[in-house]
């Protein structure tokens, strides 16, 4: 529509606009590509005037989740209707071959309704689209509310099923013990109804000592027991702050390097630099990070390939992975290992995954993200979890 033409329109006509959303993020890699569409836009501007609004994602997250955004940068145009949505590399092709047809729908709209009737379909164009708004701000409130209530239920479930555990452990771990001490004992037993001999006095001490030994494995069994189940059940102490993720994995890289060079292990890090801020707990974060790569060192072979990666997963998610080459986990053992099945020191030449991974759950869920195992037998495993990005978090 030329300047003329506008200059023709009623005062309540002239107010009816093209209203585009053009959503925007704080990421280096994107600004190049908002500039420029940015400065498409400003110049469309001064042939055609129309409404435009840029808005942060981590300003109006409920609008994210509300036009089911799934990059950035991305334009809606929200009226008139059909809404349509252009992200990424894509906006200004697809904004070139659509513009004229929205103009032409403005300018039909204009011509079936009439002025004042044009205006009331704007102003419930609004009304709908400030409604909708307030209903997806009170969806993901209650969300959270019921995202919260079943974390504190999985966590009892989780408290319960971890002290049945320990029950059946302490039953089948202290059997043999406890028949050792039992045996000795009732050998003892018989031994005090015969006369005593030189060689009853040095069977008594032996079996004095037997049982001495049998009583301390005992006692030192449920002392790691103990141990280890107060570390998994104690509340954690969280104290989550904007962290950023490449510095952090640098580090832990080059504090444990020795390690992966005794195995002759290659070790490939791959943490984009612009990479979002998560929240989180630095140190926390930092132990299971170093559990998932103490587990990669032990299960590769030598001269084994591990890489810790880090993937920009979602607008409100970061995903870091650990991915080795190791002899893989079966599909039917792959959630039992974060369930706190787990072996004592006596047991260090039996496979297992320990209480490590139970910890880093627990880590994890406390950040309100998710860890998880894919994994192919012979074909090495990825452990992965995710964490909120700042911005969304702190918003």
């Amino acid at each position: 529509m030329s300047a003329e033409d506008q200059s023709q329109l009623s005062p309540v006509t002239a107010d009816i606009q093209l209203r585009l959303l053009l959503f925007t993020d704080e990421r280096l890699a994107h600004r190049s590509e908002i500039k420029r569409v940015q400065d498409y836009l400003e110049r469309l501007r001064q042939e055609t005037d129309f409404s435009l609004e840029i808005i942060n994602i981590k300003d109006q997250p409920q609008l994210v989740e509300l036009y089911r955004l799934v990059a950035t940068p991305s334009l809606v145009k929200v009226f008139p209707e059909p809404l349509q949505v252009f992200a990424g590399s894509n906006i200004l092709p697809d904004l070139e071959r659509w513009w004229g047809q929205w103009l032409d729908t403005v300018a039909t709209l204009r011509k079936q309704l009439g002025d004042r009737q044009l205006a009331e379909v704007e102003r419930c164009d609004r009304r709908l689209a400030a409604s909708q708004t307030e209903h997806s701000k009170e969806v993901m409130r209650l969300s959270d509310e019921i995202f919260q209530l079943q974390r504190e239920k999985e966590a009892l479930l989780k408290q319960i099923e971890f002290k049945d555990q320990i029950l059946a452990m302490l039953a089948h771990d202290l059997r043999s013990p406890l028949t050792g001490t039992s045996i000795a004992i009732e050998t003892l037993e018989i031994l005090s109804k015969r006369p005593e001999t030189e060689k009853t006095v040095g069977l008594r001490g032996q079996l004095y000592q037997q049982a001495k030994n049998q009583l301390q494995i005992m006692n030192r069994m449920i002392t790691e027991l103990l141990q280890e189940s107060r570390q998994l059940l104690t509340k954690l102490d969280v104290k989550p702050q904007p962290m950023a993720l490449s510095p952090l994995c640098q580090q832990i890289t080059e504090q444990i390097q020795e390690r992966f060079q005794r195995k002759s292990i290659q070790l490939v890090l791959d943490i984009p630099r612009d990479l979002p801020e998560v929240y989180g707990d630095r140190e926390l974060i930092r132990q299971v990070i170093v559990n998932l790569l103490d587990n990669a060192i032990k299960y590769s072979p030598e001269g084994g390939l591990v890489r810790l990666v880090g993937l920009h997963r979602t607008l409100q998610q970061v995903q870091v992975s650990v991915i080795d080459t190791g002899h893989g986990i079966p599909e039917e053992e792959q959630e039992k290992i974060f369930e706190g099945h787990f072996r004592l020191k006596r047991d260090a030449t039996q496979e297992g995954y320990g209480l490590g991974l139970a910890v880093c759950r627990q880590i994890i869920q406390a950040h309100q993200g998710r860890i998880w195992v894919d994994s192919t037998p012979g074909q090495g495993s990825e452990f992965h979890f995710t964490l909120p990005v700042s911005g969304d978090r702190q918003a």
